[in-house]
């Protein structure tokens, strides 16, 4: 495999790395949560893996959000 080619991962891949179906990585893309690229020949959806490994340590370790007059504990 190419160096190229080694920096992207496939819809099946990306969501395998990350631990999300597939359809979720691709809700993800359209809202503009994860940015997506297209292969110049067939335009499948690629996912830069530097990028994937971002996000991955970000849902590793989610912020927690307090509500206005609720306290979660």
């Amino acid at each position: 495999m190419a160096a190229r080619e080694e920096k992207f991962l496939t819809v099946k891949d990306a969501s395998e790395f990350l631990g999300v179906a597939p359809n979720t990585l691709r809700a993800w893309g359209a809202a503009g949560k994860v940015d997506e690229y297209r292969h110049p020949i067939n335009n499948y959806r690629l996912y830069l893996r530097k990028e994937l490994t971002q996000l991955k340590k970000r849902l590793a370790h989610p912020k927690v959000r307090k509500e206005k007059g609720r306290d979660k504990t």
